[in-house]
């Protein structure tokens, strides 16, 4: 069993070969919790006329369901045409969605445009070219928006960027300047990089060629865009774990070329990292403080700035999807979030979707935020596995993705002793590699908070949950397992908590 500590603060986590994490008293771990260790909604799914009443928007804009059933949901990027690419980065695949053309705020139809990729999350589009980012590289693939099709094969053009880790999600846009930007989040909750690509923006010639390291300090900027009017890049960040509910702030970057924003040795306007700080008053006092603080561990992921007039007043504000806190006594963040420049400069936060959280009860967890050709706002969700379209007037109607009752067992299709085997060598995996000191309340360590599993079946099939367990959601710790062994454990997974 190989140990891991986080900073020094004396936390533990049993990581490569278990399941169980010790946490001090004071660093809490409150989230929501299939999701937080398996990203699915659970049990509780709330149902349509629950949620029919739940999101809360300014005064003259209403909320409805464009799409439904895509767990792990995540990018966004518009076509030509007006159709959706949407990215499902555990699952593999980038999804096609018909724009709604039948006026009843609904997608058409969908389809897997791209699949078999290795931890998809960013796109973007450049000169007739759709560029995916995957974890370790970018790849791309000719496209036809008129089809909504691919032609071609899809390659690589660029392999070798470091994948995996706390945050293996990387972005993609393409700038004003032609460049491609990508970004890359640290390997850890705090801690000195080996690679210095990682907590960083990196850019690229169409090509591949051309790798510069454009900015760094950043501990992991999900979202990225470019103001209109001044062409300046703004990144979101999110600012390290375990240092309380208050500390340290989430993160709105200015982004300039060369320039550090302090992770990890700084949090916040320059403050001393408790951990890595001391003797580093020099790249401290260089780090660049945010232009906004979001309140902390509200995990601020996509960022868009909205240049039309479909939804009066927001031109050239920027809204931001805040994923949600994990790591706070108390939840905070999801909700989607507008961002509104004073004439001097100064940068105020408003609510702009909220009800994803109240008090203390999850149905959605906002990842992505996208103005579409036809004026209204979508937003991505991969808690309730959604998208959902925001527009003036009209009455907010949507219900979260979730498998209707009396939804067949997962296992069902499995011959009863193909079922029995792989179940009994999961129950083993999972004993091996302590999964109760995590989720079993009789077992867990004193202080620590039970992440109890239940109704897995309603979500997952094999394959899906398969695939959370490559790729889980921190904290939870990545096991060494191969395929055949994670398939084992989803399956004895489906079996003790359908």
């Amino acid at each position: 069993m190989k140990r891991f500590v986080l900073g020094g603060l004396g936390l533990v986590v049993l990581a490569v070969g278990a399941c169980s994490a010790m946490l001090p008293e004071r660093f809490a771990v409150n989230a929501p919790i299939l999701h937080l260790m398996f990203g699915i909604g659970g049990a509780e799914a709330p149902a349509p006329e629950t949620v029919a009443g739940a999101f809360r928007l300014p005064k003259g804009l209403s909320l409805g369901l464009f799409a439904s059933g895509l767990a792990n949901v995540r990018f966004l990027r518009f076509t030509a045409a007006g159709d959706l690419l949407a990215s499902r980065t555990r699952a593999g695949e980038i999804v096609w969605l018909q724009a709604d053309r039948d006026g009843d705020g609904r997608s058409d139809g969908r389809r897997t445009l791209l699949e078999g990729l290795n931890q998809p999350h960013g796109m973007d589009f450049h000169d007739g070219w759709l560029y995916v980012a995957e974890t370790d590289g970018v790849g791309r693939v000719r496209f036809s928006a008129a089809e909504g099709r691919t032609q071609g094969a899809y390659a690589r053009v660029v392999n070798g960027l470091p994948g995996g880790g706390s945050h293996y999600t990387r972005t993609l846009r393409f700038g004003p300047d032609g460049w491609m930007y990508v970004s890359i989040g640290s390997s850890c909750n705090v801690c000195e990089e080996k690679d210095p690509r990682r907590a960083a923006i990196v850019r690229f010639r169409p090509d591949g060629s051309g790798e510069e390291i454009f900015a760094t300090g950043l501990r992991n900027a999900v979202g990225f865009d470019w103001q209109p009017g001044t062409d300046a890049l703004y990144a979101t960040d999110n600012g390290r774990d375990l240092l309380g509910d208050d500390f340290p702030p989430c993160e709105l970057n200015l982004v300039i070329q060369g320039g550090f924003y302090g992770f990890p040795y700084a949090n916040g306007d320059r403050v001393a990292d408790p951990d890595l700080g001391t003797g580093q008053d020099e790249a401290i006092a260089r780090s660049i403080p945010p232009a906004h603080a979001f309140r902390a561990h509200n995990a601020p992921l996509g960022i868009h700035f909205v240049r039309g007039d479909g939804l009066p007043g927001y031109r050239g504000a920027a809204l931001v999807a805040l994923h949600g806190s994990w790591n706070r006594s108390r939840k905070d963040g999801y909700r989607v979030v507008s961002l509104h420049w004073g004439p001097e400069g100064g940068i105020e936060e408003r609510d702009f979707v909220s009800g994803f959280e109240t008090d203390g009860r999850v149905i959605g967890r906002p990842v992505d935020v996208l103005e579409g050709p036809d004026g209204a706002v979508y937003v991505s969700d991969d808690y309730a596995g959604s998208i959902y379209r925001v527009a003036p007037g009209g009455a907010t109607r949507v219900s979260p993705s979730r498998r209707a009752p009396g939804a067949s067992d997962p296992l069902t299709a499995l011959p009863r002793d193909t079922r029995a085997a792989a179940t009994a060598r999961g129950a083993t995996l999972a004993e091996a590699h302590a999964c109760a000191g995590c989720h079993d309340p009789a077992r867990v360590e004193p202080g620590v908070v039970a992440v109890p599993l239940a109704n897995l079946g309603s979500r997952y099939d094999i394959d899906a949950l398969a695939a959370f367990l490559a790729a889980p959601t921190p904290p939870m710790p990545m096991a060494p397992l191969d395929a055949a062994e994670r398939r084992d454990l989803a399956i004895h997974l489906l079996d003790a908590h359908p």
